[in-house]
């Protein structure tokens, strides 16, 4: 689910670094998004809405929509679509019961 060649791009080479989704350990890149990261394992929903816990992912990506809300080592609605990941980094979706993972 990543590119790894591109014609006009010189490397697409990066260190891999590991996160935590919800309990669960994944690769992820350093450079990239927690977003990109999660879509690069096929994880789509990353909230819950709050009244009628409708699931909500990537809508937006450039920050401005809040769809993409997380938390991030503690931290309440982070903007996956625009946080970089760092290893080790624990994620977790809100609006469900994991939200105290």
């Amino acid at each position: 689910m990543r590119i790894k060649k591109h014609p006009i791009l010189v490397s697409l080479e990066r260190k891999e670094v590991r996160i935590t989704f919800n309990g669960k350990n994944y690769p992820a890149f350093e450079g990239e998004t927690i977003a990109a990261a999660l879509l690069a394992n096929q994880i789509r929903i990353l909230r819950y809405t709050e009244k009628e816990k409708a699931p909500r992912g990537i809508y937006c990506g450039i920050g401005h929509c809040y769809e993409c809300r997380v938390t991030v080592d503690g931290e309440r609605s982070v903007r996956a679509c625009v946080t970089g990941v760092k290893d080790q980094m624990k994620i977790i979706s809100q609006g469900t019961d994991d939200d105290e993972i």
